[in-house]
């Protein structure tokens, strides 16, 4: 095992096993067995070691998600995708409070990465004229909401105890996000936006599907504020 290697699995662990999350690097050091010139050399500071510590931990995750087929219904793999997102904090509390920490300046690249994996599903929904909204802002709205309440499972244990909350938020986010299975009130209200959120994605697709890019550009503002405007 390379020393960088050593270091990344002795800090997971004490981050696992702390009882806020917090480790300092002297005790890293002591537990692998390196001099602090090592870990620097590597890791650059304590914030590199923590942001390389998330990234390590969540790949896991991120694994399962990247190797997973895509089903014929984005929707459903977006249900499975929030349930095993909040799953994974109430498995690794410490580990996904600190990839949530504000204290953090750079967030770990495994953010980003989650980020676009979800976005993916949801440009998926909109070509299926499944979305009330644009990809980009649904995927805003399903992140936060779904980072908050993973985040008030692990770090309020007390006041949030029941565990089925996830799913009642899920669904509330979800609904206002996707289009309806069942036609219900004034049908305006969801398929003009949704048109343009599918019209929008479907474009992408393609490359702007013969238009200009000055063309395609404008295009694309004028769908996203359709798909956006507020109902």
């Amino acid at each position: 095992m390379s020393t960088r290697a050593r270091i990344l699995e002795v800090a997971a662990r004490l981050v696992a096993e702390s009882p806020d999350g917090d480790i300092s690097t002297r005790a890293v050091c002591e537990a692998a067995q390196v001099g602090a010139p090592a870990l620097y050399r590597h890791f650059g500071d304590k914030e590199g070691l923590l942001s390389a510590v998330v990234d390590h931990g969540f790949d896991a995750y991120l694994a399962a998600k990247r190797e997973r087929g895509e089903s014929a219904d984005p929707v459903e793999d977006l249900r499975n995708g929030w349930d095993s997102h909040v799953d994974f904090a109430l498995r690794n509390p410490n580990l996904y409070r600190l990839m949530n920490s504000p204290a953090m300046r750079t967030p770990p690249a495994a953010a980003f990465e989650s980020h676009r994996i979800l976005t993916r599903d949801l440009e998926r929904a909109a070509e299926q004229g499944k979305l009330r909204v644009a990809p980009e802002l649904a995927a805003q709205m399903i992140m936060s909401a779904t980072t908050g309440v993973a985040l008030m499972l692990v770090s309020r244990p007390a006041t949030f105890a029941d565990s089925g909350v996830s799913a009642r938020v899920r669904d509330a986010v979800h609904a206002a996000v996707f289009t309806p299975d069942v036609d219900a009130g004034d049908p305006a209200d969801y398929e003009v936006p949704s048109a343009a959120a599918r019209l929008r994605a479907l474009l992408r697709r393609s490359h702007g599907a013969g238009l200009s890019t000055a063309e395609s550009a404008l295009m694309n503002e004028w769908l996203n504020r359709v798909s956006n405007a507020e109902r």
